[in-house]
């Protein structure tokens, strides 16, 4: 049934049927929903019992449990579905993430190839060498060879004739040279202007299963037409096997974790072109490719899986071969077992607390949950009050009540846990999200610097440019000459947008040709006798060989000073005999291409309060998707998310500037040899910082709250002794008391109404008190915090309003939260110290309370009343 027709009926049960297909692999789910079942069943036995064996005593009882029970029931059921839906939608986001980084970044490698081969099938040497009948095989080769030596992402390189007869290859092969290809790649190639491609099995690569291919047509340089075809065969089983590599995580220990999933490369079938573990699921095997709106849930091989793919969004308009997927598979019962639940252990209690009281906006139905608690609480709390103090000689009801005290007690420990369990789901989530997306920041830059790094090695290899500057070393060279030398340059950036700026200089250092893409014949002119850094210009001429090359520090580069700190990429340009006769610099376009990975990868998620940055060791910013992080800022970050190992992550909610975030952080690691093992090291780090809300100023009261829980007197021992059932509640961290009695209900801060009460001090407002559905009166509403302790009381969510009454009058207190009810000993009760000069003491007893490590302040109402002499707005009046 499509979900726009769907009735809410029909949806609901799904709804209900989806839950119950997971909450079986869902051990801490399963426990919630008992305990809650047990609890249900708790409340309906209370009022059952309270209607059979004491229906007058309990009247005033009976509407608190109906709405008890009611609200339970409500809850309950969202409770257990927003824990599902919200493990579902965590381990389903985290999937299509993985999905949707795998496809993105092997199409962005795979265009690397669609520039390469359109660049090296233009090569002079290479076309010189296809336009004639015979010529230096052996040179050619070799020439192969090294460009294969700088670009490792290739398994081969072939020229083959117009006929398809390979002339020359970058490895031995032992096909005949005379045998033509038989692969259609070879005709389509001649016949395109722009590179083919082609995967599967080919005669081109004899032995392997399946080849990954960049053709391009090659030209003669007379009369334009084509003569022959230069293969780029990418090592596809090689990169797929560094992607999958890359998946292995470690956990908060640094060992690894386990891998519950699988994830494939499918074609546009479903065929299984690559697989992370082929003996779970093989490469020819056929899976249905998972579309977006479609079921995530999928049987396959007698298993059923969640299940999310992705295409890709593509990259500089270039998509990859058609119809190719990521999709990744994990089997329903590994998805939620062995899924990490430490979003909460060792979270700072207080960043934990107030990070939660911005659950709105990170997780709705917690929110709501929350509300419906605290909503439970509360009615509890005011049955409790409700008959203190009255009929206590009446067994039957004192037993109904104490079932209510310790049902309510646990119904309160119950909703905790389980709204931990689930605020730590819905964290977890967010800390795998960001931590992926930081990994797969730090995999697309050292991607991208890798190819830089080859560029200029290549390029130095260029005879028209180690010729120009022997010539200018003789004082040889004509204009034209560097004429053709620019253009040579300009032709490269053309292919490879990614740079500023690309420039040729000699041993001095002083620039000789440029690069004329996208600058004024003014600017181009002016760059002509500038000299690059002399550091770098001593790195080049120190170089070793064709296989080194040089990176500028972090800076701007000289010759673009206004467009920002960038990386400068240098090689030895050299003769024949290897003597260094000046370098190439490739000026890369950092600004730009830094910001377009930090954009591209998060998308809109940037405009929902995520910033992500590239950083260096020291926390300075390279490039950020917030403008307001320019770089050149310095960050405050702890030590040790800078001084991470490479290829390591961490990730965490924490306070920072100023807000609740969830901070992420991954250290590059570099890619192939680049930065691993070709003597280049510069660490440049990716962080996430997605903010959920302000700082809580209540925050580390809340917490403390939380943890505080008043003893009342056993029920055994009740008989024994002469006491009192007060009613505490909490101010900031103190607890207070009551005498129950003098108490009539508790309702939401949410429901003051700011009214000015004119002269009236500490007045917050009025509150309007219902019976039977309609407005029985108002009474004015006192800040607590700020009668006793001097400070406004902190308005939270969990914020409410006591109305208490004394000799007729009636007046609301502003407090923090509500505790419980609990019955005292006479002996645990003593006389407040009295204060000098003061009447009326507002706390003028104590209460030693849990075995004498908490002390409770009683209030005196009769004393708060005296005080602030309110007079009764329209209560009287309205009959309150």
């Amino acid at each position: 049934m499509p979900l726009e027709t769907m009735t809410a009926p029909a949806q609901r049960a799904q709804d209900l049927l989806q839950t119950d297909v997971f909450i079986p692999h869902m051990r801490q789910v399963g426990r919630c929903e008992s305990s809650l079942r047990e609890l249900n069943l708790m409340w309906r036995l209370i009022e059952s019992s309270a209607k059979m064996n004491c229906p007058q005593e309990a009247q005033a009882l009976l509407p608190m449990m109906a709405a008890t029970r009611g609200g339970f029931e409500r809850l309950e059921q969202e409770l257990v579905q927003s824990m599902v839906m919200q493990a579902v939608t965590g381990v389903t986001a985290g999937l299509a993430s993985q999905a949707q980084h795998l496809i993105d970044t092997l199409v962005r490698n795979l265009y690397e190839r669609t520039a390469d081969v359109g660049f090296l099938a233009t090569d002079a040497m290479l076309c010189q060498f296809m336009a004639a009948a015979d010529g230096d095989e052996a040179a050619i080769t070799q020439r192969l060879r090294a460009y294969r030596s700088k670009y490792t992402v290739y398994a081969d390189i072939l020229l083959l004739d117009a006929e398809g007869r390979v002339r020359t290859s970058a490895r031995e092969r032992s096909q005949a040279a005379d045998q033509p290809c038989r692969d259609t790649l070879i005709a389509r190639a001649l016949q395109s202007p722009g590179f083919v491609q082609s995967f599967g099995a080919t005669d081109l690569l004899p032995g392997h299963g399946s080849a990954l291919i960049y053709a391009h047509r090659m030209l003669h340089a007379g009369n334009r037409q084509p003569i022959g075809v230069l293969c780029l065969c990418f090592d596809f089983d090689g990169e797929m096997q560094g992607i999958w590599s890359g998946r292995d995580r470690t956990d908060g220990s640094g060992a690894p974790e386990a891998q519950t999933s699988i994830a494939l490369l499918l074609d546009d079938r479903g065929l299984v072109l690559a697989s992370s573990d082929p003996h779970w699921i093989g490469v020819g095997a056929n899976v249905r490719p998972h579309r977006d709106g479609a079921d995530s849930l999928y049987v396959h091989g007698g298993r059923t899986y969640l299940v999310q793919s992705a295409a890709s969004a593509g990259y500089q308009g270039y998509m990859g071969p058609q119809g190719w997927r990521a999709q990744i598979m994990t089997p329903l019962e590994l998805a939620f077992g062995l899924q990490s639940q430490a979003g909460l252990d060792g979270l700072d209690a207080a960043v934990a607390q107030g990070l939660l009281a911005h659950a709105h906006r990170f997780c709705p139905p917690l929110h709501a949950i929350r509300s419906a608690a605290d909503t439970i609480r509360r009615v509890v709390w005011n049955g409790r009050v409700m008959t203190a103090g009255k009929q206590m000689d009446n067994t039957r009801l004192q037993a109904v009540l104490e079932q209510i005290g310790e049902t309510g007690a646990r119904t309160n420990e119950v909703f905790s846990q389980s709204i931990d369990a689930l605020y730590g789901t819905v964290l977890n989530t967010a800390l795998r999200d960001n931590s992926l997306l930081t990994s797969l920041l730090v995999d697309l830059l050292d991607r991208n610097l890798y190819e830089r790094a080859n560029d200029c090695r290549w390029w130095a290899l260029t005879p028209q440019l180690s010729e120009l500057l022997e010539d200018l070393a003789l004082g040889e060279t004509a204009p034209d000459q560097v004429s053709e030398a620019c253009a040579l340059l300009t032709a490269i950036h053309d292919l490879y947008t990614v740079y500023q700026q690309i420039m040729v200089y000699d041993v001095r250092g002083r620039v000789v040709a440029v690069s004329q893409r996208g600058r004024p014949d003014a600017e181009i002119r002016g760059l002509l006798g500038t000299y690059i850094e002399t550091d770098s210009l001593h790195q080049v001429l120190a170089l070793g060989g064709t296989q080194a090359y040089h990176v500028s520090p972090w800076r701007p580069c000289v010759q673009h000073e206004e467009d920002g700190p960038t990386y400068v990429y240098h090689a030895a340009i050299r003769n024949a005999d290897g003597v260094v006769l000046g370098g190439i610099g490739l000026v890369f376009h950092a600004q730009r291409e830094f910001k377009a990975m930090l954009e591209g990868v998060t998308g809109v998620q940037a405009a929902g309060g995520r910033r992500v940055v590239y950083l260096n060791r020291s926390g300075l910013v390279m490039s950020s998707s917030d403008v307001q992080l320019q770089p050149g800022m310095q960050l405050d970050l702890p030590p040790q998310m800078l001084a991470l190992a490479s290829g390591q992550s961490m990730a965490r909610a924490m306070v920072y500037q100023g807000q609740y975030c969830v901070v992420a952080i991954t250290a590059g690691s570099g890619y192939r040899e680049f930065k691993r093992s070709d003597g280049y090291s510069e660490e440049v780090l990716a962080l996430s910082v997605q903010a959920f809300g302000a700082v809580q100023d209540d925050a580390l009261a809340a917490v403390s709250r939380r943890n505080t829980r008043v003893q009342s007197l056993a029920a055994a021992s009740q008989g024994s002794a002469v006491g009192m059932e007060m009613a505490t509640f909490f101010v900031g961290c103190s607890v207070l008391a009551v005498d129950a009695a003098c108490v009539l209900e508790a309702q939401s801060a949410s429901a003051i109404a700011p009214v000015s009460a004119g002269r009236l001090p500490h007045c917050v407002g009025t509150l309007a008190r219902r019976s039977q559905g309609v407005v029985a009166g108002y009474v004015w509403v006192f800040d607590l915090g700020e009668l006793l302790f001097g400070k406004p009381v902190t308005r939270t969510a969990q914020s409410q309003v006591i109305v208490l009454e004394h000799r007729g009058l009636k007046l609301g207190v502003l407090v923090s939260d509500l505790e419980g009810v609990a019955r005292f000993e006479s002996g645990q009760l003593r006389l407040a110290p009295a204060m000098a000069g003061a009447a009326d003491q507002l706390v003028d007893r104590l209460i030693r309370a849990n075995d004498g490590d908490l002390l409770i302040q009683c209030l005196n109402v009769a004393a708060l009343v005296r005080m602030l002499k309110a007079p009764q707005p329209a209560e009287q009046a309205a009959g309150g």
